[in-house]
C-alpha cells in the first residue's frame, strides 16, 4: 500500500477582495488611459497649430499609449486571479511599472520632432 501525502490546497482570494483590488488598480490603470488620450489630443492639437500632421508612426504610438494599460491590466487580471491577494497586489504593481517604463521609452525614441511630418 502507498501512503498518500496530503495535497494543500492553493489559497485563493476571496471574491469581494479580488474585486476589490482589480478596482483599487484599475484607477490606476484608468489614469494612465486618460492620460494617453490626453496626449493624443494634445499632439493633435499641436500638430494642427503648427500647420502639420501626425504621421503614421505617431498615430501608432499614440494609439499603442492607450492600449497597453488596458492590455496589461487585462494580463494581470488574468494571470493573477487564482493567487493570493499578496501575488495579485504584486502583479499589478509590476503592471503598473511595466506600463510606465514602456511609455516613457516609447515617448522618448518618438519624440515629437518625429511623430509630426
Amino acid at each position: 500500500m502507498t501512503a498518500e501525502t496530503p495535497v494543500e490546497p492553493r489559497t485563493q482570494t476571496p471574491a469581494w477582495l479580488g474585486v476589490t483590488l482589480a478596482v483599487f488598480f484599475g484607477l490606476f490603470f484608468a489614469f494612465d488611459v486618460w492620460e494617453a488620450v490626453g496626449n493624443l489630443v494634445g499632439v493633435s492639437v499641436v500638430a494642427s497649430g503648427l500647420g502639420t500632421t501626425i504621421n503614421a508612426v505617431g498615430w501608432v504610438v499614440l494609439i499603442l499609449g492607450i492600449l497597453l494599460p488596458l492590455g496589461v491590466f487585462g494580463l494581470s487580471y488574468w494571470i493573477g486571479r487564482r493567487r493570493s491577494p499578496l501575488a495579485q497586489v504584486l502583479l499589478y504593481l509590476a503592471g503598473l511599472g511595466a506600463v510606465a517604463a514602456i511609455s516613457l521609452s516609447l515617448l522618448a525614441v518618438f519624440g515629437l520632432g518625429t511623430v509630426l511630418t
